[in-house]
Formats: structure tokens, C-alpha cells, sequence
């Protein structure tokens, strides 16, 4: 089943309410919502109702000005119809190979669950690169990112970008003097420096096939 539609600010607001539950443990309040989007409550409270009809916000009784939080996305996303192939959720580490000089091989094989890579806990999609623009970081064209989806980003940090009327773009983003600096990984490409974007996620992990 595909996610209800959202519009921009819906998804910003769902956003804020993933990255504001996962760091202070507790859900924000709609003035805490309202004043770091710079708009009134009465606004932010037609957004959020809109997100709970959709069944991306729960409300608890329990604790009425913080009773809101993020519905977490389903797991179970496997069409009814699957190949017979082995389980990919836990891959099995049957040794380690030199790239150096000679090491040995394990002796007793390991098993790894996805979980142990990237934590459960975080809201993460996958987004196939296009381009060369991070090759210098070893993200190449064809991969696919693993994305922490957040609004919030150090500096030094591969985040997905979003300019003003462009597509997302993954690069590392720097702060200077109120301002942004999008720094591509790659020598030949010059640095966007732009007054505002939005951050939809941070970059934790690539994955590549090098099958032919």
C-alpha cells in the first residue's frame, strides 16, 4: 500500500515530528511546532490534523499537549508475490579478505542482521545516485545512499538538499556566514553557495553491486 499523498509543508511538519521524537524522546508540542516553522498555531494545527486523518500521526490521551507522535512507517512493504532466493535480512560474514597484506581467514562464520548497519529505530530510505558529483567519497553513479531522514545536519555532513524550484542534490553542506555552501566530492565541480535549502536527510551508508 502506497503512503497518502502529502503536500510540502505536511511532509516538512512530519519531518520535524520524526526528528524532534527521536532526539528529545518525547513528542513536541504544537507551539513548539508553530514557532520553529514561524507560523501560528491555528495554522499548524489544520497541517497536523490533516496528518493524523492520514494515519501518520498518533494521539495519545495520556498527555494532551505533547499527545502527538509520528506513526511509524510499516516494515511488512514485500509484494504478496516474492522470489525463492535466500533471506537478505541476515548476510553471513565467512571470513575477511586481504586487500593489504595477507590476514587470516575466521575461523568460526559470523552472521549480521541488517538492524546491526543501520539501527531500526531511525526513518531510513534508500535513493539511487545519479551523476559523479561524490565520487571523491566513493559514492558512485548507480548506488544507492542509505538516508537518515531528518531535518537537521552538521557541518561536514552528505545531506539530501533541496533548493528552491530544483530537484534533491546529495552533497556535503557547510554554514558560512548565514549562508550555505553544498560541497560536491569531486575536484572538477565547483560549490553551490546558496541562502536557503532544505535538508531532507543525512547520509549514512551507501550499498553497490558489483555483479555484471
Amino acid at each position: 500500500m502506497s503512503a497518502p499523498p502529502l503536500t510540502k509543508r505536511q511532509r516538512q511538519i512530519l519531518d520535524f515530528y520524526i526528528g524532534y521524537c527521536r532526539e528529545q524522546r518525547m513528542s513536541p508540542t504544537l507551539d513548539e511546532v508553530a514557532q520553529h516553522f514561524g507560523v501560528n498555531r491555528v495554522t499548524i494545527f489544520g497541517h497536523v490534523a490533516e496528518l493524523e486523518k492520514k494515519g501518520l500521526l498518533n494521539r495519545s490521551g495520556r498527555n494532551i499537549s505533547r499527545g502527538l507522535s509520528p506513526v511509524p512507517a510499516p516494515l511488512d512493504s514485500t509484494p504478496p508475490e516474492t522470489s525463492s532466493g535466500p533471506d537478505l535480512s541476515t548476510l553471513r560474514i565467512v571470513g575477511t579478505i586481504a586487500a593489504g597484506a595477507p590476514i587470516e581467514a575466521l575461523e568460526t562464520p559470523q552472521d549480521v542482521n541488517w538492524t546491526e548497519l543501520f539501527p531500526s529505530n531511525r526513518d531510513i530510505y534508500l535513493l539511487r545516485v545519479r551523476g559523479d558529483s561524490m565520487i571523491e567519497d566513493h559514492i558512485q553513479d548507480g548506488d544507492l545512499v542509505v538516508i537518515d531522514r531528518r531535518q537537521n545536519a552538521r557541518d561536514g555532513e552528505t545531506v539530501v538538499a533541496v533548493l528552491p524550484g530544483e530537484e534533491a542534490t546529495l552533497k556535503r553542506l557547510y554554514r558560512e556566514g548565514g549562508r550555505y555552501r553544498l560541497q560536491p566530492a569531486n575536484s572538477n565541480l565547483e560549490p553551490r553557495i546558496v541562502d536557503e535549502l532544505e535538508i531532507r536527510g543525512v547520509l549514512i551508508g551507501v550499498l553497490r553491486s558489483v555483479s555484471h
